[in-house]
């Protein structure tokens, strides 16, 4: 139990539903169509539409999403592929004869073709139980109206805008400046788009006057997109992929999203006695950063499209964990993970639901980097994700661009389950830090026995690319300690990723939890 005496937010509990979710209005847009009869996935995409007007700087109907679910009455997890491809034409080769070696983030060879739209008409349609007419209403209403914005929207949109393209700056800079926190946010452009698409389906968006528009914007600077490719895009079912921390089996999506990596993480972090470090000390942080790096020096490696992706197995084994693990000093950082791992390896919203009828979403849905290309569409200000800056331009890599293929993606949902039921779905935002903040959630419940309110709320660190970021939750101390064992040690100037959970107990009972990293909260009724 919390200290009442201190900061923080007590858990939220209910029987007939809950959502937990980065902002209240979506919470709330979520529990009233629960009590109107709508069931978890209508809940939850309602409330993940409504957050692209509530935090267009992280999402929108220009992204892709992530959906990992349980149908009621049962503990069967199936998921659901949201994101989209490049266009046929992409092609590694020219960008490698520009010169690049990189795809630039404000470039329209960063567009994918946006997964979303796809994704929630179809789950609507066969999972849903109101019509996707209701469903969007929330968010057309709220696109029109506007919502007021929320202090860590507008604190993240004041550092993310530079971005914005000249048509992106008239919707999202009113009077040239980022808006702060309670002024007004409209998007009456995104209104007529889900107005179309509430009356026509998933076709409105991919093909005619919406489609022609993103295109034409796209083409107009330089990109190569299609009206075939927007035409072409389809959402996919895949099967789940597992691993097992301790008695709790992690659920996480497949290829080409790197819920992988989380496993990994898990898998080596096990070789290790973490329940008996402090869970706040420099040497759980140590050893949690460098299994990190070694995970996610995998996950650049193999993780992929899922047709591109061929050593999955080899990632997952628990002998290439075992390797890993070997690799890490208990107290001297490793300056960089790659050369290490050669001879082992050489053969970003979120929004959680659970209804009446324990139906449980786990809904990832995001354009990536804030604002995402910074590219709006000409008429409906429509802004696009920079997902392809998730491909490679290595040649002969698993993960290079290429016509049709899926980037390798950063957003993952995440779901528990415990001797076989479904007990926990949640997320944790964060760009890369979500596996590791995947493998810190779970954890800060099973080393330390933490409740998931407890487990949100504890203060993090990420080692990103050769820098050891520490929240300010830790000690100096701890810091000076992570620094003397070799660690680049900073404060991060933007709290590490965002997370939601919600326990379903066996008692019936559930128990929603909501990072205050976030804006948001967990609502039930």
């Amino acid at each position: 139990m919390r200290d009442f005496q201190t900061p923080g937010r007590s858990a939220v509990f209910a029987t007939n539903g809950i959502c937990a979710t980065s902002h209240p209005l979506a919470a709330q847009t979520a529990v009233e169509i629960l009590k109107r009869g709508g069931n978890a996935m209508d809940a939850a995409i309602s409330g993940a539409v409504l957050l692209g007007i509530c935090e267009p700087q992280m999402t929108g109907i220009g992204g892709d999403c992530f959906v990992l679910f349980s149908p009621s009455g049962s503990d069967d997890i199936q998921a659901l592929n949201g994101s989209g491809r490049a266009p046929a034409l992409a092609d590694a080769d020219r960008l490698r004869d520009q010169g690049l070696t990189a795809i630039q983030q404000a470039s329209p060879d960063a567009v994918t073709i946006p997964g979303a739209i796809d994704a929630f008409c179809h789950l609507a349609e066969t999972h849903g139980t109101i019509g996707l007419d209701a469903v969007l209403q929330p968010a057309i209403h709220y696109a029109e109206t506007g919502v007021p914005v929320a202090p860590r929207v507008a604190f993240d949109w004041a550092n993310d805008g530079s971005v914005l393209n000249p048509r992106a700056r008239e919707i999202f800079l009113p009077g040239g400046q980022a808006p702060t926190p309670g002024q007004m946010f409209r998007a009456p452009g995104q209104a007529e788009v889900l107005r179309r698409v509430a009356k026509q389906g998933r076709d409105a968006f991919y093909t005619g006057e919406i489609a022609e528009d993103m295109v034409s914007t796209l083409t107009g600077l330089g990109g190569v997109h299609s009206l075939d490719d927007f035409a072409a895009t389809r959402c996919d079912s895949v099967t789940p992929i597992s691993g097992q921390y301790k008695d709790v089996e992690l659920v996480e999506h497949p290829p080409n999203g790197h819920g992988a990596t989380a496993i990994l993480m898990l898998n080596i972090l096990s070789h290790f006695e973490i329940a008996g470090m402090d869970p706040f000390g420099a040497q759980r942080a140590h050893i949690e950063a460098e299994a990190a790096k070694l995970a996610y020096d995998t996950r650049n490696r193999f993780i992929a499209d899922a047709d591109h992706t061929h050593r999955l197995d080899h990632m997952l084994a628990p002998e290439t964990a075992e390797r890993l693990a070997a690799l890490i000093s208990p107290d001297r950082a490793m300056a960089a993970a790659a050369p290490l791992t050669e001879a082992v390896h050489k053969d970003t919203i979120y929004i959680t639901v659970v209804d009446k009828d324990r139906m449980a979403v786990s809904l990832i849905y995001s354009i990536f980097h804030g604002f995402g290309s910074g590219i709006a569409s000409d008429k409906f200000g429509i802004l696009l994700q920079n997902r392809g800056q998730g491909f490679t331009l290595e040649k002969g890599h698993p993960n290079e661009l290429g016509g049709g293929k899926r980037p390798m993606h950063t957003i993952i949902p995440g779901m528990l389950r415990e001797n076989g039921r479904v007990s926990m779905p949640f997320g944790v935002m964060g760009g890369a830090y979500q596996p590791n903040g995947h493998a810190r959630v779970l954890s800060n419940l099973r080393d330390f026995g933490m409740e998931p309110q407890a487990a949100l709320d504890a203060p993090r660190s990420f080692s990103d690319c050769g820098d050891m970021k520490v929240e300010r939750g830790y000690s100096d101390a701890v810091r000076q300690e992570l620094a003397d064992m070799g660690h680049n040690v900073s404060i991060p100037e933007t709290a590490i990723g965002g997370a939601q959970a919600i326990r379903i107990g066996q008692d019936g009972v559930l128990e929603g939890a909501s990072d205050p990293r976030k804006d948001g909260c967990a609502l039930g009724y």
